[in-house]
C-alpha cells in the first residue's frame, strides 16, 4: 500500500503551487517554525480490501493569526476534498471528511491552527518481486 501521507502531501504541493500559494507542506513542525504552514499526520485508516488503503489523516494548517488558519485551511481543504481521480504517486479513488474544520490552537506555542481530517482511498500495487 502506499504511504497514504506522501501521496496526500505530493498532491497538495502540486495543487498549491498551481494557484501560487506557496506554503511548507510537512509531516512534522518545521524548526524553525514558519508562520504559515500545513502539516500531515496519519492518524489511523484500514485497508479496504487487497487492492485499496483507507489511510485517516489530520491535515493541519497553521497561520499567523486565527483568520489567516481559517483562509490556509480553507483553500487545503477544497483541494484535498478534490483529490479523487488524481494519479501522481498512486491512484486517488475517494475522500471523506471525517472530521473538521476545527480550531485548535497549538498547546506549546498557542500558534492559531485549523485541523480537518479526511480518510482518502487509495490503490496499492503488488510488491517488486
Amino acid at each position: 500500500m502506499p504511504d497514504g501521507v506522501a501521496v496526500v502531501r505530493a498532491y497538495l504541493l502540486e495543487a498549491l503551487a498551481a494557484r501560487g500559494i506557496d506554503v511548507p507542506v510537512r509531516t512534522r513542525v518545521p524548526s524553525p517554525r514558519p508562520p504559515r504552514f500545513v502539516r500531515l499526520e496519519r492518524i489511523g485508516g484500514t485497508r479496504v480490501d487487497l487492492i485499496t488503503d483507507r489511510p485517516r489523516i489530520d491535515v493541519q494548517c497553521w497561520g499567523e493569526s486565527e483568520e489567516d488558519a481559517n483562509d490556509l485551511a480553507t483553500v487545503v481543504r477544497a483541494l484535498v476534498l478534490a483529490i479523487p481521480g488524481w494519479r501522481g504517486t498512486a491512484v486517488a479513488y475517494d475522500v471523506a471528511e471525517v472530521g473538521g474544520p476545527n480550531t485548535m490552537p497549538d498547546p506549546e506555542s498557542g500558534q492559531d491552527r485549523v485541523v480537518i481530517a479526511v480518510e482518502v482511498s487509495l490503490r496499492g500495487r503488488p510488491l517488486d518481486p
